[in-house]
């Protein structure tokens, strides 16, 4: 079939069938497939590396140059094949770090805060740790960083190893009040097979305030 050529004046000139060329549409339509399906992919990949929550894979998404509306996409289809969920991360993560790094509640709400977990979500899976478990854990701390002997008459060590300790727990997100009660009570467990002269009173503000 012969070509028709548009005249001045004419619309375009028709394309040729089994022609190569492709509507705006067409091409545009083949470019966001591809962006989701590499969005997809990115997003894929992280979760087979470790967990993470929905705001960590945006991030990323964020960094590899993704849209927004695509990230928002390809992450809604994966929340509704529960390939991606918070609820779900978040107890995951309380458990792991309680039981690896023996975090309080306090500091373990800071890292959900980091990953995105706020909320309703955050407080009910911090409902897994009780005061009990804290204490616990706290103790736990404490004893591991003990030396094998303690002399209760020596109050220059006793102080410096009451701000240690103290100072550790406080990393680990314990209130001031809890970490010291613990610490005097296992120095004291500590110290009391040593000589009979009084144990150094730890309850004043030299504790704290030596540097």
């Amino acid at each position: 079939m012969a070509q028709h050529h548009a005249e001045p004046g004419e619309g375009p000139a028709l394309v040729p069938e089994g022609g190569s060329e492709t509507s705006t549409g067409e091409a545009h339509g083949g470019e966001d497939l591809g962006v989701r399906e590499r969005a997809r992919s990115i997003v894929l990949r992280q979760l087979t590396a470790s967990a993470k929550s929905r705001r960590q894979l945006e991030d990323k998404l964020a960094d590899k140059d993704i849209p927004d509306d695509v990230a928002g996409e390809v992450l809604d289809r994966l929340e509704e094949v529960n390939l991606v969920d918070d609820r779900a991360f978040a107890a995951m993560f309380v458990r792991s770090r309680a039981e690896t790094r023996r975090l309080s509640r306090s500091a373990l709400r800071r890292e959900l805060s980091h990953r995105g977990i706020i909320g309703e979500i955050a407080e009910q899976v911090l409902d897994q740790r009780s005061d009990e478990d804290e204490l616990r854990d706290a103790h736990e701390l404490v004893r591991k960083k003990l030396p094998a002997t303690l002399d209760p008459s020596d109050r220059k060590e006793y102080e410096k190893l009451t701000r240690r300790l103290v100072s550790m727990l406080g990393r680990k997100g314990y209130a001031p009040g809890l970490a010291f009660a613990v610490v005097k009570e296992e120095l004291a467990d500590l110290g009391s097979a040593g000589a009979g002269e009084e144990r150094p009173d730890l309850d004043g503000a030299d504790v704290w305030d030596t540097p």
